[in-house]
C-alpha cells in the first residue's frame, strides 16, 4: 500500500479516537497519580551512608545539593573546577552531616575527566548511589549579535556533553547499586526566551538525552529530570558567556534578563530536587508555578511567543540606553 495513503488513513481514522481517548483516560490517570503520590513520600529513600557524585558542586545550586544531601547523611564526591571552592564546600558538609566528602576537581568538557572521577569515586567510597549531572553555563547573546558563532559551542560541551560523558561512567555502577541520575536540565528547555537560544537549545538537548535513558535504563536506574526557573546563582547575577564568547559577568546584561522574574534562593530548589530524587519523581520543576507555564506553552503556544516577543523589544530598548 502507498505510504501517503497510510498516513492519511491514520489522519482520519486513527488520531481522533486516539485524542478522545486521552481525554477519557486524563481523568483516572490524575486521580491515580495523586494516589500513587501518597506512596512515594512513605517510600522514600533513605540516602544517609550513600554515595552521591555532584558536578558543578562547586557555587549555585549544585553547592547547595551538596548541603542538602549531606544533612541526610550521605557520602558526596564533588567535582568541579574551581579546587579551592570545592574544599570549601567539601568541609561544609562534613559539618552540616556528611559522613565523608571529597573534593575531586575536573572538567566536565573532558571526557577523560569524566572517567577520571567516576573512578576516583569509586576508588574511595566503593560504590556510587546517585549521580547528580549538574554543571552548566548560560550564554546570552541574540545570534545576530554573536561576533564568532563557535564560541558558543562551550554551551553545548558543558551542559549536555558534560552530563553525557559523566553518566556513560557511572553507569555500570549505578546498575549495581539500582541507583538514580539526577539531571539538571531548565525550564528554558521548553520555555523560550529571547537571548537564551543557545542555553535553551543545550538543555533542551539534555532533556531528551535523559527522558530517552529512562526508557533504556529501567528498571535499573531511575532518572529525574530538573528543569529549574531562575535561581540565585553566578548566572542569576549575570555570569554569562556574553556575545563576545568569554564567560564574564555582565551587569547590564543581568539586569534585562533577570530583573523581571522573581528568583528562588538555591537552597530552597537544593531541597526540592533532593526531595524529588528521594521520591523517585521523573520531573521535578521548581518552583512549581513555572508549571502552569509549560501549560500555556503546550496549549496556548502563541501566546508564549508574543509575550516573549515584547520582553525582546524592551529588553532591546533598554541595552541601548
Amino acid at each position: 500500500m502507498d505510504q501517503d495513503l497510510i498516513h492519511t488513513l491514520i489522519n482520519i481514522f486513527v488520531a481522533p479516537p486516539a485524542v478522545l481517548a486521552l481525554f477519557l483516560f486524563l481523568r483516572p490517570y490524575l486521580y491515580l497519580n495523586r494516589r500513587l503520590s501518597l506512596f512515594k513520600t512513605l517510600l522514600s529513600e533513605d540516602v544517609a551512608g550513600k554515595v552521591v557524585l555532584i558536578t558543578g558542586a562547586s557555587s549555585g545550586i549544585g553547592e547547595h545539593l551538596a548541603y542538602e544531601y549531606a544533612r541526610r547523611g550521605a557520602c558526596l564526591a564533588l567535582v568541579a573546577r574551581r579546587e579551592y571552592l570545592l574544599r570549601e564546600v567539601a568541609a561544609i558538609s562534613e559539618l552540616l552531616g556528611s559522613p565523608n566528602a571529597i573534593a575531586i576537581p575536573g572538567d566536565v568538557t573532558k571526557v577523560e575527566d569524566c572517567e577520571r572521577f567516576v573512578n576516583a569515586t569509586i576508588e574511595h567510597f566503593g560504590r556510587l548511589d546517585h549521580l547528580v549531572a549538574n554543571a552548566g553555563v548560560a550564554p546570552v547573546s541574540l545570534i545576530e549579535d554573536a561576533s564568532d558563532i563557535t564560541r558558543f559551542a562551550p554551551a553545548m560541551d558543558i551542559n549536555f556533553w558534560g552530563s553525557v560523558y559523566s553518566t556513560y561512567f557511572a553507569i555500570p555502577h549505578l546498575k549495581r547499586s539500582k541507583g538514580k541520575i539526577i539531571a539538571i536540565s531548565s525550564c528554558a528547555a521548553w520555555l523560550p526566551a529571547p537571548r537564551m537560544s543557545f542555553y535553551s537549545a543545550s538543555k533542551a538537548a539534555v532533556l531528551a538525552m535523559f527522558e530517552t535513558l529512562r526508557i533504556e535504563l529501567a528498571p535499573d536506574i531511575g532518572v529525574t529530570i530538573v528543569t529549574p526557573g531562575v535561581i540565585k546563582s553566578e548566572m542569576s547575577e549575570g555570569k554569562f558567556i556574553t556575545q563576545r564568547g568569554r564567560l564574564e559577568v555582565d551587569e547590564e546584561m543581568r539586569n534585562v534578563m533577570v530583573n523581571i522574574v522573581p528568583v528562588e534562593s538555591a537552597e530552597e530548589c537544593a531541597k526540592a530536587i533532593v526531595k524529588g530524587a528521594c521520591r523517585g519523581e521523573k520531573y521535578v520543576v521548581e518552583p512549581s508555578w513555572y508549571n502552569s507555564l509549560l501549560l500555556w506553552k503546550v496549549f496556548c503556544p502563541d501566546a508564549i511567543e508574543w509575550t516573549n516577543r515584547f520582553f525582546l523589544v524592551c529588553s532591546r530598548a533598554l541595552v541601548k540606553r
